[in-house]
């Protein structure tokens, strides 16, 4: 004889809307309490299949599966049961329908998925050769294309997914490839006034510079948009004077030698001196940072640092130029 929970879930698959409608609404309320969750993850084989279903039906029922499975997904074990299901390419297929309404809650779900190595190989399509990237290729363009302007920005979550994905070295891989150019589309996203995008932006962009030692050449490759991004956020509240900023590339010197909106959140920050930090630990790279008069923007921005997680990161940066460049001009400065 079937429980009460086997009947709700039956009733996800009932042809009759309002029963339908009902019970999806019902699923969706049980995804908000610990108690509720617990009983839908026993029944995951048939809950999962059942409410993926309903994402491609009219908005009335699709919002609230689409909720349900948000929820049910933080659930580390529901994620990978609905990743092995195929929910990651299902999501992208309906992402992408011209009728889509859902766009939202599809990404938030996505974010959670790849939360998981799997999620993560299932987005990239790694065992997919001829269409490896094409997913990513997709959010990035739709990241880039989508307007932060109003309030309802569908796709800033994207910059979540960018920094999972960037967690994995094939994720890095497509993300540097200089024909696909990604990671350059990224990074013109810095200047967003959206604090969500402009975290994933950095985070993203410190979690590529991990493969600065096999990949220099093609980070520095888009070094007109990369230092920018870097060094516009630790490089202190100051207008810089015309014998520092004529050390510089244009488009740095002129944001420094202006009134500019300051960076306030230190996870930012941090973030941009750790891929600093990645890039100065190969030889070329310190050359590339001197280049755009890099350790004058660090020891200024030093000077106007408070927080001490962020200060810890000036001066791990400090010292391994003063070390790596046989310099001392920054070392009283930054690397004490």
């Amino acid at each position: 004889m079937a429980s009460e929970m086997e009947e709700l879930i039956d009733f996800l698959s009932s042809p009759s809307p309002p029963v339908k409608k009902a019970a999806v609404d019902i699923v969706r309320g049980l995804t908000g309490s610990e108690d509720g969750l617990q009983s839908l993850e026993a029944h995951s084989e048939i809950l999962l299949p059942s409410l993926v279903r309903l994402l491609s039906e009219n908005k009335e029922v699709s919002e609230p599966a689409s909720e349900a499975l948000v929820n049910l997904s933080q659930n580390s074990n529901m994620a990978a049961r609905m990743v092995s299901l195929g929910v990651v390419n299902t999501t992208m297929d309906i992402l992408y329908k011209p009728d889509s309404s859902i766009t939202k809650l599809l990404i938030m779900l996505l974010v959670n998925l790849t939360q998981l190595d799997a999620g993560v190989a299932s987005l990239l399509q790694t065992k997919e050769e001829k269409v490896q990237g094409l997913y990513l290729m997709k959010l990035v363009r739709s990241f880039c294309r989508s307007t932060n302007d109003v309030r309802d920005d569908p796709f800033e979550h994207v910059a979540s997914i960018l920094v999972n994905v960037s967690k994995s070295e094939a994720g890095r891989k497509i993300l540097l490839d200089p024909k696909r150019a990604l990671l350059k589309q990224i990074i013109r996203q810095f200047d967003s006034s959206n604090p969500i995008r402009k975290k994933g932006v950095s985070g993203t962009i410190r979690n590529c510079c991990f493969e600065a030692e096999s990949q220099l050449q093609n980070l520095l490759l888009i070094s007109e948009f990369l230092w920018p991004a870097l060094l516009l956020p630790v490089a202190g509240n100051k207008l810089y004077n015309e014998q520092d900023t004529s050390k510089m590339p244009l488009e740095l010197g002129a944001a420094l030698s202006i009134e500019r909106e300051p960076v306030n959140d230190p996870e930012i920050r941090v973030q941009t001196l750790e891929a600093i930090y990645l890039i100065a630990l190969q030889e070329a790279g310190r050359r590339a940072l001197w280049s755009v008069n890099g350790p004058r923007i660090l020891q200024i921005g030093y000077e106007d640092e408070e927080d001490p997680k962020v200060m810890e990161a000036y001066e791990r940066v400090g010292a391994l130029i003063v070390h790596g460049s046989g310099t001392e001009e920054l070392s009283t400065e930054i690397a004490k």
